[in-house]
């Protein structure tokens, strides 16, 4: 934005501009200081517990932030049209093993989603990828294991895969009966920029640094997932520090405590409207989990929440027919819940 176009906006339009471009900071910042207004103690203590928690995760951070870079740089990302091609239920597994391990960020998991749709590949191998995607990939594999453990992790991940085989193999039962023939909206299809890495992958170059603009590449992405992490994962442990001084345990215990069904299916629930952010939520799920909530309730919101939060939803929305988009969220919601009800089993195993 230049000095002119600055100086041309009025004092409203520049603060709506300074909201949307950084409402995460200043949520933050907000935060902390009607904290600081109202309980300064608390204000201290939620700064300091953010603080060391970054710090306790910065290796983690630095390592995913490498992931995301390099997969950028050397398009590696381009792997994943390979994964398209073949019988119908092998696609669905390759499209859900793809979803569950790619590196692929949300903007671009949807122009993509749109390109494998127009270009006619069966919805369900596009829904298998399209429910595990929001709900792991490198990155999100490396910071859960650093915030919650390495079992969670590797639970998670099955979980995707799982999600996205059961939706997938769903859609191909009820396409073979005529059902979810014409998915997209009216004008949906030109498939953007993620049309382009389908209908002609590039070559990966794994010695990427030989390439200034591979290499450039690398710097950018890495700034701006530096950026994303830390915005989110600032907000999120101030709200964690919040939870944990507000929240009697008793009660977190009460809601989504015990071993039961009901945890399970309430924090399926509870994860729709509550869930911030893949990386927001992994502190938030590990503070309540030490306040009481079963492992398997934790799943169950990681998992439903990831796949049905707004975002997410919303750009289903906007792709789908209603059908499809009910259907995307009846599998979330039902695939969510069954993924919870094994982790908690597997607990006691």
């Amino acid at each position: 934005m230049t000095d002119t176009t600055v100086s041309s906006l009025g004092p409203r339009s520049i603060l709506r501009n300074l909201w949307k471009d950084q409402r995460v900071w200043l949520t933050s910042a907000l935060i902390l200081a009607l904290l600081a207004l109202f309980d300064l103690q608390q204000a201290i203590e939620s700064a300091r517990f953010a603080g060391a928690a970054l710090l306790h995760t910065a290796p983690y951070l630095v390592l995913s932030i490498a992931i995301a870079a390099w997969a950028g740089a050397t398009g590696a990302d381009n792997l994943i049209a390979k994964a398209f091609t073949g019988a119908p239920l092998l696609m669905i597994a390759l499209g859900a093993l793809a979803g569950g391990l790619s590196p692929f960020c949300s903007c671009g998991v949807i122009p993509l989603i749109a390109a494998l749709l127009a270009m006619g590949v069966p919805l369900s191998a596009v829904m298998a990828f399209w429910l595990a995607s929001p709900i792991m990939d490198p990155s999100m594999f490396v910071l859960t294991m650093g915030v919650l453990d390495l079992e969670f992790a590797v639970a998670k991940t099955l979980a995707a895969i799982g999600l996205g085989v059961f939706g997938g193999t769903v859609v191909h039962v009820l396409a073979r009966g005529g059902a979810l023939s014409d998915p997209l909206r009216e004008g949906v299809g030109n498939g953007g920029c993620g049309g382009a890495r389908v209908r002609a992958p590039k070559p990966v170059a794994w010695r990427f640094w030989t390439d200034s603009e591979r290499r450039a590449r690398f710097a950018r992405t890495a700034r701006t997932t530096t950026l994303f992490l830390a915005k989110w994962l600032t907000l999120a442990f101030l709200i964690e520090s919040l939870m944990l001084a507000w929240i009697p345990a008793e009660t977190v215990t009460a809601v989504l405590g015990g071993t039961g069904l009901m945890p399970i299916a309430m924090a399926t629930l509870v994860g729709v409207p509550a869930y911030l952010n893949g990386y927001a939520a992994l502190p938030l799920v590990g503070g309540l989990i030490e306040q009481g909530m079963a492992p398997g309730a934790g799943m169950a919101f990681l998992v439903a929440g990831g796949v049905t939060s707004i975002p997410a939803a919303m750009a289903v929305w906007a792709l789908a027919r209603p059908p499809v988009f009910a259907l995307y969220i009846a599998l979330s919601l039902s695939g969510a819940f069954a993924a919870g009800l094994l982790f908690q089993l597997w607990q006691f195993v």
